[in-house]
């Protein structure tokens, strides 16, 4: 079982894109995604220095558009993915271009969201002297309630031992004056507390452009940074990578319902390396491929191969599916159990697990086709559970 991530900002270095242009035909897609952002990407991924490429305006739209050129690397038809990839995910703006990857949203729409929220964030993290500091080892529970002591948030819970805090400077010198037992602390070159209530101006914006943003619901499994979660609505997709420009990424939740759903390889797209490390760390006997340049996509397409595997989310326009969020018991809604019909919003039931009880929501509605699951039956992450046909039309 197949899983592609994309990285978050940090993980670009000067120069980084320079063997990907030496190919004509990524060169020109570079082009007319620069064009698209309004900015010089090709510069930026080769001649720019550290500092500059270092701020946010122009390391989040470099990202998310090198992901997306090097997808159409490994699948040069895109509908071939859809039979190999089980489930997409990226890491805080690398949500942008998982959701790109998964046709939520066109390559287009990613780069000028994208370009937006970089601007946006930027300008959050002008108004208030903020910063971040990864925090390393010690024990998990002390860490999370050392960084809430000095009212700092966990902007970043990648992994057991990797977290990441965030918030004022001040803040974040009591938290270097004081910090949890056996942990190491590593001040992080960024420009603000992402992922908290710094940001909260950024999300007004991105919320205002993306109510015009036609979506459609992925075509595999996007496992959101919110919770973890398997998301099959496009408009819950895109509203999920909004909010969380200022709330926490849990990149460790995303890891549990990799491992619920099976997966056996992760393949991170370009710049890759940090998440394949938290993975190696974190998901133990799950393969693991970095994508770093363009002569390694013959070995990236026979990973997939290898780990590919036919994806049960299907689009046929007769029918939409209801799929499971996460690993849990099913208990059928008694209301929807009796419908024939399915009214837009209406639940059909819940996923309980030993964390929590999540409602799942027939978000499109329709006429009930059939169930593909019972009462108390176990569910996987991205499991289809009921069949309906769109009242109204195709979907």
């Amino acid at each position: 079982m197949l899983v592609i991530v994309a990285p978050g900002q940090g993980a670009q270095s000067p120069g980084f894109l320079t063997p990907w242009l030496e190919s004509p035909e990524f060169r020109a897609r570079f082009e007319w995604l620069s064009t698209v952002a309004s900015l010089d990407l090709i510069h930026y991924g080769t001649d720019a220095d550290a500092e500059t490429i270092r701020r946010t305006e122009i390391a989040q739209p470099l990202l998310v558009a090198t992901g997306l050129v090097a997808a159409l690397g490994i699948f040069p038809h895109p509908t071939d993915a859809f039979g190999k990839v089980s489930a997409v995910a990226g890491h805080s703006v690398g949500e942008l271009t998982a959701a790109a990857g998964a046709r939520v949203i066109t390559a287009e729409q990613a780069m000028v969201l994208v370009r937006e929220r970089g601007k946006a964030m930027a300008e959050a993290a002008a108004v208030t002297e903020t910063g971040m500091t990864a925090v390393l080892g010690g024990d998990p529970d002390e860490v999370l309630a050392t960084i809430e002591k000095h009212g700092l948030t966990a902007a970043n819970n990648n992994a057991p031992g990797q977290v990441v805090a965030a918030g004022t400077l001040a803040q974040l010198q009591a938290l270097a004056d004081e910090p949890p037992a056996k942990a190491r602390l590593t001040p992080l070159s960024v420009a603000g507390a992402f992922h908290t209530v710094h940001m909260e101006p950024a999300v007004g914006h991105l919320a205002n452009l993306a109510r015009s943003v036609s979506v459609h619901d992925p075509r595999t499994r996007f496992v959101s940074n919110k919770d973890g979660q398997v998301v099959h609505d496009g408009r819950d997709v895109l509203r999920r990578i909004v909010g969380q420009i200022a709330h926490p990424v849990r990149w460790d939740l995303c890891l549990d319902t990799f491992a619920d759903l099976g997966v056996t390889g992760l393949l991170e797209m370009p710049p890759a390396g940090t998440l394949t490390g938290i993975a190696k760390r974190a998901l133990r006997g799950v393969e693991t491929f970095a994508l770093k340049s363009p002569d390694q996509l013959d070995e990236a397409r026979a990973f997939c191969d290898k780990h590919g595997e036919f994806t049960e989310i299907d689009t046929t326009p007769t029918w939409r599916m209801v799929v499971s969020p996460a690993k849990g018991t099913f208990h059928v809604d008694p209301q929807a159990a009796d419908a024939d019909v399915l009214s837009s919003g209406s639940p059909i039931g819940e996923v309980a697990s030993l964390r929590d009880r999540i409602v799942v929501t027939a978000a499109h509605g329709g006429q009930v086709v059939e169930w593909l699951v019972e009462d108390g039956d176990l569910v996987s992450p991205g499991q289809p559970l009921i069949r309906l046909h769109p009242e109204g039309g195709a979907a």
